[in-house]
């Protein structure tokens, strides 16, 4: 199963849609960009960030794209926005395992977990 991502828009009850997310690999301060892509309708990539064979242990950042995801929605926003970008830093400890990094956000509050 490998790496996967979902990311649910709570403000206005729906999978984000639209919202661009990178993945980084880290290696303490430094972050390597290793795809930038678009959620898809049901606010998921549309295969996974890591397969099975490419999932490797190490560290990694996924940053997702919220205040500009909500501005296109058309949600007047303050400046500076509360949130910007919503940058979660994890570990994969068990490559053999699925690792699932869903997001629940709104402007102005977000929550995530390891989903299966």
């Amino acid at each position: 199963m490998g790496l996967s991502t979902h990311v649910l828009d709570t403000m206005h009850g729906c999978p984000a849609a639209g919202m661009a997310v990178s993945l980084f690999s880290t290696r303490g301060d430094q972050a390597t960009l290793l795809q930038r892509l678009v959620l898809n309708h049901d606010g998921r990539t549309d295969a996974p960030l890591f397969d099975n064979a490419s999932l490797r242990k190490g560290t990694y950042r996924l940053t997702f794209d919220v205040a500009a995801y909500f501005k296109a929605r058309g949600v007047v926003l303050p400046e500076p926005n509360f949130l910007d970008r919503v940058s979660l830093d994890f570990g994969i400890a068990h490559a053999d395992q699925h690792y699932h990094v869903p997001l629940l956000v709104s402007p102005w509050s977000y929550s995530t977990y390891r989903g299966s």
